[in-house]
């Protein structure tokens, strides 16, 4: 699994695991592509602590990182950042499959 993750991005989930007490030693960070969005695809982000037969487990500087194989194939070479600026403030994926996205960049089709 090919998948990145930006400096500033990092310190911001480690700045979110600190402030919602997750435990980064029993707890991974799963990233999934679901339905959704104006261009049918947008990107989830959560806490798990489970890891289902399926799944691909990757390691970016310290962060534990879970997919589901579906989830995985559409994000393979993507980038995961964060912005807080005037374009909007929250992670934001690269994703270089992405044929599409909405105005908001929230979504992405293929």
């Amino acid at each position: 699994m090919d998948i990145s993750i930006t400096d500033e991005a990092l310190s911001q989930l480690r700045d979110v695991a600190s402030d919602e007490a997750v435990n980064l030693d029993d707890t991974l960070l799963r990233i999934a592509v679901v339905p959704g969005g104006c261009s049918g695809l947008t990107y989830d982000l959560g806490w798990d602590t489970t890891v289902q037969d399926d799944d691909e487990l990757t390691e970016v500087d310290g962060f534990r990182i879970v997919l589901d194989a579906k989830s995985a194939l559409y994000l393979e070479g993507s980038e995961l950042h964060f912005t807080d600026g005037l374009q909007g403030d929250g992670f934001h994926f690269s994703n270089p499959q992405a044929t599409r996205s909405c105005a908001c960049g929230e979504s992405f089709g293929m």
